[in-house]
């Protein structure tokens, strides 16, 4: 499943038919990100899109069904819909809330098992599912487990997880955006949700901080397609390369703190400005985003994806300045930015 993004499809690539978590803390950009998929994803996609907002903000829910009917993927006037959206925002009960999401799935089984055709589900944010069940569990005054969720934690995020599946007449591909409580991915609620998942897009605030989007973590999200049988060898090869230099970069982070970089060997010198450029070559324009950015979203073909780090991997573009890979899609429009900043300096 391409999606036009250059982190996910090199480092954490989605598999169709797979599950698929967004994790992040408050504003890392999990809803900004889902809606950038929905974008690049369902559009391109044939089938049917099902949205379920669980617990999340009645003003997104508004905003996004304005757009699916501005980009014609909701049809007021007729036949021809592509999308269903099903909504238990933040000031409903919470019994509405822990129910929306499975509402929102059997909306979804029914494309799947009736009209047998390849589902796109996406959940904003499974979190609140967990934290509706978690009001429910106090209300009806069971005891409470660790930190203060409901004794059922597992049994209801599995009620839930367990029906997202494929089977002979279609699949159901699941996005799900899963907050992260004080940013501690241990907390129960997220850690329950990993177990389910194959594929994780680990949202850090460390690189949002840098002004870095999307902020996914490269080292920390994971999949299971990543796997040469899978994906092939030369993208294999190149999503480790990436991976070791940014993991030799975040080791030496600790002696550039204290002694600066001046103190580096050389070969360490080139792994840092390397992986400083790859760090800014994983963030591009969304097209959701345009109206804030002004700047044109893109989405990036997989194998230019590939060739771009493989050449950057390879140093075939230590001359660029760092900031000609900051917010640009293909290599090539690096390439043209360093020659206008060039230009500019000059």
């Amino acid at each position: 499943l391409v999606t036009g993004i250059k982190v996910i499809d090199l480092l954490a690539p989605y598999a169709k038919g797979g599950k698929i978590g967004l994790f992040g803390g408050a504003g890392v950009g999990k809803t900004v990100t889902i809606m950038e998929l929905i974008n690049n994803v369902a559009k391109a996609h044939g089938g049917v899109s099902v949205f379920a907002g669980v617990g999340e903000r009645t003003r997104e829910g508004n905003d996004l069904y304005h757009e699916m009917i501005e980009g014609g993927v909701i049809k007021l006037d007729g036949p021809g819909s592509k999308v269903a959206l099903v909504y238990g925002q933040m000031n409903e009960p919470p019994g509405a809330r822990a129910r929306v999401g499975l509402s929102g799935l059997t909306v979804a089984e029914y494309f799947r098992d009736v009209e047998g055709q390849d589902v796109l589900f996406f959940v904003d944010n499974i979190f609140r599912f967990t934290q509706a069940g978690s009001e429910v569990s106090a209300l009806l005054g069971r005891i409470p487990s660790a930190v203060g969720y409901q004794p059922t934690l597992s049994t209801d995020m599995g009620a839930l997880q367990e029906r997202i599946t494929s089977t002979k007449k279609g699949s159901i591909t699941s996005v799900q955006a899963i907050y992260v409580p004080a940013d501690d991915l241990t907390d129960p609620a997220p850690a329950t949700s990993f177990a389910h998942l194959d594929a994780t897009t680990v949202l850090s605030r460390s690189i949002a901080e840098q002004a870095i989007f999307p902020a996914v973590d490269p080292l920390d999200s994971t999949s299971r397609m990543l796997d040469p049988r899978i994906v092939g060898q030369e993208h294999y090869d190149v999503a480790r390369s990436v991976q070791r230099v940014l993991q030799q970069y975040k080791s030496l982070q600790d002696i550039i703190a204290i002694l600066g970089m001046d103190e580096l060997s050389e070969e360490d010198k080139l792994v840092v400005t390397r992986a400083r450029k790859m760090q800014r070559f994983l963030s591009q324009p969304f097209h959701v985003a345009e109206v804030f950015t002004g700047t044109p979203g893109v989405f990036v073909k997989l194998e230019d994806t590939i060739k771009a780090f493989k050449a950057i991997v390879a140093g075939e573009y230590d001359d660029l300045p760092e900031s000609a890979f900051y917010m640009v899609g293909t290599i090539d429009e690096a390439v043209a930015k360093a020659k206008k900043l060039a230009a500019e300096a000059a």
